[in-house]
């Protein structure tokens, strides 16, 4: 006979599958007929675009570009240091057997490295290797039975777990626009290198709507009509809000930021300046706490239990850390004693993190990139410098078995030069950790109970107790009860008993009569 449940519903976003690749772009570029030719590359930098991504049966697709910066020596005495603006497409197909077309997939990019190859004067050849780390989530509603009606005699083994449900996925997107001042001045003949940075993050949760703020940090060096090289910079607002029916303040929400086509040019003579303008996704998920009643296991004394079992993997303790880092550390570079300091790009890498007593440490090293000017402003130079990096990161209740992915950008930067070639280096770090648990388990389904006509009114059994014996076990499978064992044994505590443990095991079955299955 069917039973009657009540159920509960629990919306599981489970990761599904994970893969990292590398990958490599090539093409060959040609040096416009109105830039000199090129003798040397100095330094490169390039962004990340995907403007379309679609998860299918069994593999996903990225669609995007990298928008390429190089700086180059020319083949002339007269001219200075010159720029190649570029960009390289890429469609990248992955085979991912679990994929589904329902499912959400995150993506992170990053480039390992830039080589540029001088096939002659008018002619480079760009090579980009860059990493893709792909994370597919599966969005199930399951049903938890919790409670049976109606029926008598039936011993349930029930636990209460607290997971994180998720409420709802939503995805907007936003423009971030600037028009970025420069000395008054100056006369941009050309964009040299651009570099972009999300900080000071945030978000504000109202009525079926979160607000996602951030601030779009815009560098930009650029070369002027008079060949001084210069920098300006700004801070562009990101806002938006995405729709998730029923979120509330006490959920907490993930929000992932991935940039989808970038514009930089300079502005006509009589706006004076640089115009940015950055296309951005945003993807919020919203999970809330929830305390579900799971019943583990259940049988009857006096009737044939039937039903099955599904395992599934359920998100528990979540939580999200900020924390700010800051790194003052003094290096020696003499050979920029008398120059002038142009750019420093900052590259954190973490090679470790190790979990301990409520923190995660953090071991790794900070690559830092001088740029400055020789005896010539016409000429430039690069010092690459390796500081360490280790920390540790408060994390209250973590363990062994988290899983901890953890974002690292620069919120701020100074760098003081003093004498002998010394600089005051002061880096601030946010460490954006996310912090969760993969809980496996057990759901009931299929429930069928029938009256058992194979009983006696009574027994008693005589059994020791062996290796992974429970009480609860031992119960089921003699048909009794825990209540019962534990009573003619004079039982105190139902959770302790010893291998070798003589135990009485009784059935009353003429009083466990009473339901008309």
């Amino acid at each position: 006979m069917v039973v009657e449940t009540k159920k509960e519903n629990l919306c599981i976003n489970q990761l599904i599958a994970q893969k990292n690749i590398e990958a490599e772009i090539e093409g060959d570029v040609i040096i416009p007929d109105i830039k000199p030719d090129i003798l040397n590359a100095i330094n490169s930098n390039g962004t990340v675009c995907v403007y379309k991504k679609e998860v299918m049966d069994g593999k996903i697709r990225l669609d995007g570009s990298i928008n390429l910066y190089i700086m180059y020596m020319p083949d002339s005495e007269n001219d200075s240091v010159r720029s190649l603006n570029t960009s390289l497409d890429f469609t990248q197909i992955i085979d991912i057997d679990e994929a589904r077309e329902n499912m959400t997939m995150q993506d992170d990019i990053k480039i390992s490295s830039i080589e540029c190859k001088i096939l002659n004067g008018r002619k480079i050849n760009i090579k980009v290797n860059y990493k893709i780390n792909i994370k597919l989530y599966s969005n199930d509603n399951i049903e938890i039975i919790n409670e049976l009606e109606d029926i008598p005699d039936i011993q349930m083994l029930n636990s209460k777990l607290e997971v994180n449900s998720l409420i709802g996925i939503g995805t907007t997107k936003v423009y971030a626009k600037e028009n970025v001042s420069i000395d008054n001045i100056d006369e941009i003949a050309e964009i040299m290198k651009v570099e972009l940075r999300l900080i000071n993050k945030d978000i504000k949760i109202s009525y079926n709507k979160v607000l996602a703020k951030a601030d779009l940090d815009v560098k930009i060096m650029y070369l002027t009509e008079d060949n001084r090289i210069n920098t300006a910079q700004s801070q562009i607002p990101v806002m938006g809000f995405v729709d998730i029916p029923n979120v509330s303040e006490e959920n907490i929400c993930d929000i992932d930021y991935s940039l989808k086509n970038l514009l930089v040019k300079p502005n006509t003579a009589e706006t004076h300046g640089i115009y940015v303008e950055a296309q951005i996704e945003l993807m919020c998920a919203s999970y809330e706490r929830k305390e579900i009643n799971i019943i583990q296991d259940l049988y009857s004394p006096s009737r044939n239990v039937e039903f099955n079992q599904k395992k599934i993997n359920a998100m528990t303790e979540k939580q999200n850390i900020q924390n700010e880092v800051n790194i003052s550390e003094q290096v020696q570079i003499p050979e920029m004693i008398g120059h002038r300091l142009i750019d420093v790009e900052i590259n954190p890498r973490v090679n470790t993190a190790n979990i301990l007593n409520d923190k995660i440490a953090y071991d790794g090293s900070l690559e830092l990139k001088f740029m400055y000017e020789t005896e010539s402003t016409s000429s430039i130079e690069i010092k690459v410098i390796e500081l360490p990096l280790n920390t540790n990161i408060d994390a209250k209740g973590i363990s062994k078995k988290s899983t901890v992915n953890t974002n690292i950008s620069v919120s701020s930067q100074d760098f003081i030069i003093g004498q002998n070639g010394t600089i005051d280096c002061k880096i601030n770090l946010n460490f954006e950790v996310n912090v969760s648990k993969t809980t496996e388990i057990n759901i009931i389904e299929g429930l069928n109970v029938e009256e058992d006509t194979n009983t006696n009114n009574y027994s008693m059994t005589i059994y020791f107790v062996k290796q992974g014996d429970t009480l609860w076990k031992i119960a089921k499978k003699f048909k009794s009860t825990v209540e019962d064992i534990a009573e003619v044994n004079e039982i105190e505590d139902v959770n302790e008993i010893s291998i070798g443990e003589q135990l009485f095991i009784p059935k009353y079955m003429a009083r466990k009569i009473g339901w008309n299955g």
